[in-house]
């Protein structure tokens, strides 16, 4: 076995003796010039860039960048660029790729006590620094833009279109799970005359909620979904989907399931991979979303299968470019009121995070789909709302 693994370091280092070289010639074939002068361009300040990028691949790309060894004045557009050129394709697995593989193979990340690390590492990082770069009602997630000029107005006509796909009605029960600081209960809550039991793994985004459904029929609470025995009309994850795993996948489901009465339908909002994968991007797990990862449609169709009808899948993945470079744009615009309790690593890390990630979905690498699901079928047939 050992010997396998030291031939698996080898092939990851073939290429590492000209590395500035390949490193150049896979920038110029999607278009990008190493210290050229265009907004997408890569700037050098160190060489050892070349063969950090060149070994460690994705992860060396985001940590050479954190470290200020390249600079780029558009990391969306680079990011687009590189990802439609698939120039990830052109790289030979790494040793690290292997053993990422197979201990995802081997192991459960999100047990309930892994579930613990993305909510410490990413949820948890503190209420000011999202109060200052999300819209008014704190939604962590992709915004609806088909007539939304604003991100305030693209996260309410989200919170509304789930609400009408989930023909929401007044005195009707709804579980949130993953409620986040609870903009999406506060809304049904006050607009659909629903009860709602919304619940989250984060201490900080529990409080938060709790102050913000003052006064609505919204229950806030600290709790796993795998620990949920009561039954509603409509269940709905928001964002949340990405942290369950795809070992736990079928286990969602059956919990959803068993959490539903008979006419009850489930709503998916999840940013969704268009092909079927174990990993997950080697610096996204590392530095924003320990143990996540994106499900595909095969994934999530093994996941329902003689549980759920599927009544409507919607596809809006572009508008998730929009949401993350309005966000990027606030939290940028207010960097003097973070940057006391935040350093300066952190401010480049997470311009990383939002602008490599709004040039994936403008790539169409990752997209965000609403699944609506009906546990017994809606009766006529379902009508869908967009």
């Amino acid at each position: 076995m050992k010997y396998f693994l030291y031939f698996l370091i080898f092939l990851s280092k073939v290429h590492c003796s000209d590395a500035k070289t390949y490193i150049t010639e896979m920038a110029n074939i999607a278009g990008i010039q190493i210290d050229g002068k265009r907004p997408f361009d890569i700037q050098v300040n160190n060489p050892k860039f070349y063969e950090r990028a060149l070994e460690d691949q994705s992860l060396g790309f985001g940590e050479s960048y954190m470290e200020g060894w390249w600079e780029c004045v558009a990391i969306d557009e680079c990011i687009y660029k590189l990802l439609i050129a698939n120039i990830e394709d052109q790289f030979k697995p790494t040793f690290a790729f292997y053993w990422t593989y197979l201990k995802a193979k081997l192991f459960n990340r999100q047990t309930k006590s892994g579930s613990m690390d993305v909510i410490h590492m990413h949820y948890e990082l503190g209420n000011d620094l999202y109060k200052n770069m999300l819209d008014t009602s704190m939604a962590y997630s992709c915004g609806y833009w088909k007539n939304a000029k604003t991100l305030d107005e693209a996260q309410l006509a989200k919170y509304d279109l789930i609400a009408r796909k989930l023909s929401l009605k007044k005195g009707m029960t709804v579980l949130d799970i993953g409620c986040g600081w609870g903009g999406f209960a506060k809304y049904i809550a006050q607009n659909y005359g629903v009860k709602v039991v919304a619940i989250t793994l984060s201490q900080n985004q529990a409080e938060f909620a709790k102050k913000n459904c003052e006064g609505l029929s919204v229950e806030v609470r600290v709790q796993d979904y795998r620990d949920v025995k009561e039954k509603f009309d409509r269940v709905v994850e928001i964002g949340m989907f990405e942290h369950v795993g795809p070992k736990n996948y079928r286990n969602f489901m059956e919990i959803c399931h068993n959490c539903l009465n008979d006419n009850g339908m489930l709503m998916l909002h999840t940013i969704g991979s268009n092909a079927t994968h174990v990993t997950t991007d080697p610096w996204i797990n590392k530095y924003i979303f320990p143990g996540g990862h994106l499900p595909s449609i095969a994934q999530i169709g093994s996941s329902i299968e003689n549980l759920f009808i599927m009544e409507d899948w919607h596809n809006f993945g572009p508008d998730y470019d929009k949401t993350l470079m309005a966000w990027w744009a606030n939290f940028n615009n207010n960097w003097d009121k973070l940057k006391s309790s935040y350093s300066r690593e952190f401010y480049r890390m997470w311009k990383y995070y939002l602008l490599s990630c709004a040039g994936a979905f403008r790539a169409r690498s990752i997209e965000l789909w609403q699944v609506v699901l009906s546990k017994s079928g809606v009766p006529g047939g379902y009508e869908t709302v967009r």
